[in-house]
């Protein structure tokens, strides 16, 4: 019987299966995270999916709608019970597998939803947003004086708030008379960057509201500020919905140039994505959409030029060239398609080079580096590492290629932060034995408390400050060595430590259901992220001509949650004092809201990455050199001085050759290894 090959999305799971498989039989065989209560009837419609059409050269796999089985009865009694299904969405109990495809699993139908943890930081803004609102009384029209409705509001303006020469929209006009008659001459007006009037509302309006949005490649999340006084009412985060064209910005961008329009579908995609978040924080307060009047964004170079409308191939390769370095400014939200007031405004903070981005200039606006005299490193870690290294005389800044093994991806038992996620993980030097807290449950593996309130859904995996904390403590409970290599010899001392293939794994969980192991192509994975990482700072403290900074602040949802002691021992940052290396939170989304309520930020954040000296580490030759001597723990040179004052590291001893390849013996049983 023939097979196909399918891939699912977000997880990334992937598995080969003979034709006329159900999609879900399929995905329960390969452990994706896929809710159904009806066991599969076609009743409960709680496991849709959608079927995500192209060529993905990531994958591998030309996938088209003919490589599912044509709509079921099944799946058209549920539409005529419940309603039609989206476009292109499936049920995939009733939906069988016919050729290669690549099917993505909405968060929707996932069990355990992403916790997309970007929330607002308390910041000390200075407001003046660009958008204000302004109440006046306009004369009634007069047969003796002839002069048209808008005049008469302008010259209102002019003699109640001396606002001089406004200009208007013809959006304005288009409302203005029934708004001047429904409030009886007295209408509230929105004038933007005090120039031009962009909104009226008949009477006394006093709710206006700005979104400030930080496109990511794994999420999107966005802050909905009350514009008069400056307050975060509302926080939402989502998946970014471009994930089922690819994990990395690269194979999105490879989607783009394998088919005809790709840029085109991925552009409608986040902004379907941004829309669904938009309507999500106006209702979390109970407000319209419409009462929103200005938008700021965020996002690397290549989801800011989607975003934005822009097609980012040029990015995908040598010299990365930019469409634009300047700020998008003015921008009706109408022409990007998004939920808003129909006539507001859009603003963009300028990226900076071809992978450091606008971002990038979201985090420097809120840490502000160059107003500072201490040596001051931001490294926003993601799929792709942004650096910025400098203080008031001099900034510098490059990208590093980490990819997405911090975020839980390529690592074999990795997934993203949710429920069931193990995020903190403590091993015992003597008896290698770990304990281990996850997501959503406050205890930890080794209390009485923690089988019931870890939940239903039981331990599901691990996630990117989970994999950091386990390898790190097992380079301090000597389980491996300075090479990185798991010391085989120890399973002869603890049954934790297995033979897997010709290397060694270790196994941090193992219940009836599932089994959470660290390999060594896991351990492997984060040394390349890490190694990149430092890499690229390295350069730039050579290019500032320094060997030490001052502070090290670690910003985005990765840096939120990481231990920064852990971060050091594994050797994602140099040796600095450990109480000056602190979380910033989602600092490009604060710039983002910086940029939102304050009009003299935008100016300062232009100007300033003008002086932004940007390095290359693609056309680096040192950055081999720095690359290989940092996939050492914590590095192959640096003695790391200050974090030897804090934490116990291991003597370097050779590399322990048993490690490599598993030494004839019996294989205990798994009854053999404690729970």
């Amino acid at each position: 019987m023939s097979e196909a090959l399918v891939v699912f999305t977000p997880s990334g799971r992937r598995g080969r299966f003979p034709v006329g498989t159900p999609l879900l039989e399929a995905a329960r065989a390969l452990g994706v995270d896929i809710d159904s209560v009806c066991g599969g009837r076609g009743l409960c419609g709680r496991c849709q999916v959608d079927l995500c059409e192209g060529h993905f050269a990531k994958h591998g796999v030309e996938s088209r709608a003919d490589h599912l089985s044509a709509t079921s009865e099944a799946e058209q009694h549920w539409e005529r019970r419940r309603g039609p299904l989206e476009p292109g969405r499936r049920l995939s109990c009733s939906t069988q597998l016919l050729g290669d495809a690549v099917i993505d699993v909405p968060p929707s139908s996932q069990v355990h939803r992403q916790v997309v943890r970007k929330r607002a930081e308390v910041l000390d803004i200075v407001l003046d947003p660009v958008v204000r609102l302004y109440y006046v009384e306009v004369a009634p029209p007069d047969l003796g004086v002839p002069a048209s409705d808008l005049r008469r509001l302008k010259e209102a303006l002019a003699s109640q708030w001396q606002l001089e020469g406004l200009e208007s929209d013809i959006r304005v006009v288009q409302q203005l008379q029934r708004a001047l008659r429904q409030g009886q001459w007295r209408v509230t007006v929105a004038v933007h960057d005090d120039r031009r009037l962009i909104a009226v509302w008949p009477g006394f309006q006093e709710q206006v509201y700005g979104m400030a949005v930080d496109v990511g490649s794994t999420t999107l999340a966005a802050h909905l500020c009350h514009l008069q006084t400056g307050e975060v009412v509302a926080s939402a985060g989502r998946m970014n919905p471009q994930i089922r064209f690819g994990e990395d910005l690269m194979s999105r961008v490879s989607f783009i140039m394998m088919n005809p329009g790709g840029d085109r579908t991925l552009t409608d995609s986040v902004r379907a994505g941004l829309n669904a978040l938009t309507v999500e924080l106006a209702a979390d307060v109970g407000v319209d959409v419409d009462a929103i009047l200005e938008a700021t964004f965020v996002g690397n170079p290549i989801m800011h030029s989607l975003v934005f409308g822009i097609d980012p191939v040029e990015l995908g390769g040598a010299p990365f060239a930019l469409a634009s370095d300047e700020a998008i400014d003015g921008l009706w939200a109408t022409e990007m398609g998004l939920v808003i007031h129909p006539n507001a405004r859009v603003y963009g903070l300028p990226c900076i080079a071809g992978h450091v981005g606008a971002d990038t200039a979201g985090v420097i606006l809120s840490e502000t580096p160059y107003l500072s005299e201490d040596l001051m490193l931001l490294v926003d870690v993601g799929t792709n590492a942004e650096i910025v290294l400098g203080n008031r005389h001099r900034l510098l800044a490059c990208s590093s290629p980490t990819g997405p093994a911090f975020e839980g991806a390529q690592i074999s038992s990795g997934q993203r932060a949710a429920p069931g996620a193990i995020e903190r993980v403590r091993i015992d030097p003597e008896t290698l034995e770990p304990r281990f807290k996850v997501i959503g449950c406050d205890a930890w593996s080794d209390e009485a408390a923690f089988a019931e309130t870890v939940g239903a859904g039981g331990v599901t995996g691990i996630c990117g400050s989970g994999i950091i904390e386990v390898i790190a403590e097992m380079y301090l409970a000597g389980i491996l060595d300075r090479d990185g290599v798991i010391r085989g010899s120890l399973a002869e001392r603890s049954p934790r430590v297995v033979a897997d293939g010709r290397t060694f794994a270790y196994v941090l969980h193992r219940d009836a259901t599932r089994t959470v192991t660290v390999t060594q192509g896991d351990i492997r994975a984060v040394q390349l992220a890490k190694a990149a990482l430092y890499a690229g700072i390295r350069l730039l403290m050579e290019q500032l001509g320094v060997e030490r900074v001052d502070r090290i602040r670690l910003a985005g949802a990765f840096g939120a949650h990481i231990d920064v002691k852990y971060a050091m021992i594994l050797g994602l940052v140099p040796d600095c004092d450990l109480d000056r290396v602190t979380s910033a939170g989602n600092a490009a989304g604060s710039g983002a809201r910086i940029a939102l309520l304050s009009r003299k930020a935008r100016r300062e954040i232009e100007t300033v990455v003008r002086r932004v000296e940007k390095v290359e580490t693609a056309t680096e030759p040192r950055f081999q050199e720095h690359f290989v001597a940092a996939m050492a723990i914590p590095h192959r040179h640096d003695p790391f001085p200050r974090l030897r004052e804090r934490v116990t590291l291991p003597l370097d001893v050779p590399s322990d050759n048993a490690a490599r390849r598993p030494a004839r013996r019996r294989r205990r049983a798994s009854s053999d290894l404690p729970r």
